[in-house]
């Protein structure tokens, strides 16, 4: 049973050693979720290793486009009209992010829409891990009636002032953060942290809305930040687990995990074009589980583990791709 979050949990006397150095507090606004959706404005709050504010930094970036929902976050194109480019903004950013664990609430989804940006800019981003607050809020088993920011605001008393504005979102989610930190080590609790991978092959093609919702804010913060595609269903038999040394088989079941260097719809449609069946979970059923995190701990890879299913990292993937064994006639 974890100490309780409001007592000396918050100072302890002795600090991990395991734990990062230092942080980077981050949230982005976009133009919406797609994958062809645009920074609007960008925050970082620098903390230290104990969660103590360093500095702090605020921009607006010129997305090239229509902002989206003005109605959120308030930018329009009037007020974007003469902000930077992201890449007039990249060194700046880096130098924020440098050397630090990404923090942010749903980081996979601002660590997906800044990994995109860079891209874009054709440099890459310095973050090699990064921590969700959504993840370490479950961790610590803190009663949140929901995992909105508001609602961990809330419960450490911090008082949001213009929600939706990326400045106020850091600094209201660093506030919330530094408990949630001293408590962790004051527990010993081992901090929720995800390898990041810059994206080094992707697409801009716009992408398909989530079944029963239009493209946009509708899910924001919601989840996953990529929407949902209706694949069709695979035409061939399971034909079982792939077996290390083997060749992929038509009909096989892939799930993926974690961050990829190649975008993740680019591989789930190459496994779909060469007749794999592309799984949104892991059962007993699955034949292969594709991660470059294999010690994640994400559900899929514990999964894996007591399934007994068969793990390999990208890289291995893209290999097998190239020479996958048609499926058994009859």
């Amino acid at each position: 049973m974890l100490e309780d979050l409001t007592t000396a949990a918050f100072s302890p006397t002795s600090w991990p050693a395991a734990y990062p150095k230092g942080y980077a507090v981050v949230d982005v606004e976009t133009t919406g979720l797609a994958r062809d959706d645009r920074i609007i404005s960008a925050a970082v709050y620098r903390l230290d290793a104990r969660g103590e504010v360093e500095d702090h930094w605020y921009t607006m970036v010129n997305p090239e486009r229509d902002p989206g929902p003005v109605w959120i976050h308030g930018l329009t194109s009037e007020a974007l009209e003469g902000a930077p480019l992201f890449p007039d903004i990249a060194e700046e950013f880096t130098a924020r992010l440098q050397g630090r664990v990404l923090v942010a609430h749903n980081a996979v989804f601002d660590w997906q829409m800044i990994a995109r940006e860079y891209a874009r800019a054709k440099c890459e981003a310095p973050v090699r891990q990064r921590l969700c607050t959504i993840a370490l809020s479950k961790e610590l088993g803190l009663p949140l009636p929901n995992h909105k920011l508001e609602s961990l605001a809330a419960h450490f008393g911090v008082v949001q002032r213009r929600a939706h504005h990326a400045l106020d979102d850091a600094r209201v989610l660093a506030e919330a953060f530094r408990p949630s930190l001293r408590a962790a080590a004051a527990n010993g609790v081992r901090l929720p942290l995800h390898e990041c991978r810059p994206l080094t092959e992707w697409s801009d093609r716009p992408a398909t809305p989530r079944i029963g919702q239009q493209a946009g804010y509708g899910g924001y913060r919601g989840g996953g930040w990529r929407p949902s595609r209706k694949r069709p269903a695979c035409p061939y038999p399971n034909p079982g687990r792939y077996e290390a040394g083997g060749r992929l088989k038509q009909g096989m079941r892939v799930a993926f995990s974690g961050d990829t260097s190649t975008e993740r719809e680019l591989l789930e449609d190459r496994a779909t074009e060469a007749g794999l069946h592309v799984a949104t979970s892991l059962s007993r059923l699955t034949s292969l589980l594709v991660t470059n995190d294999p010690d994640s701990g994400t559900s899929k890879v514990v999964k894996a583990r007591q399934f007994g299913t068969p793990i390999v990292d990208e890289a291995a993937f893209g290999q097998l791709l190239g020479d996958v064994e048609p499926a058994s006639e009859g």
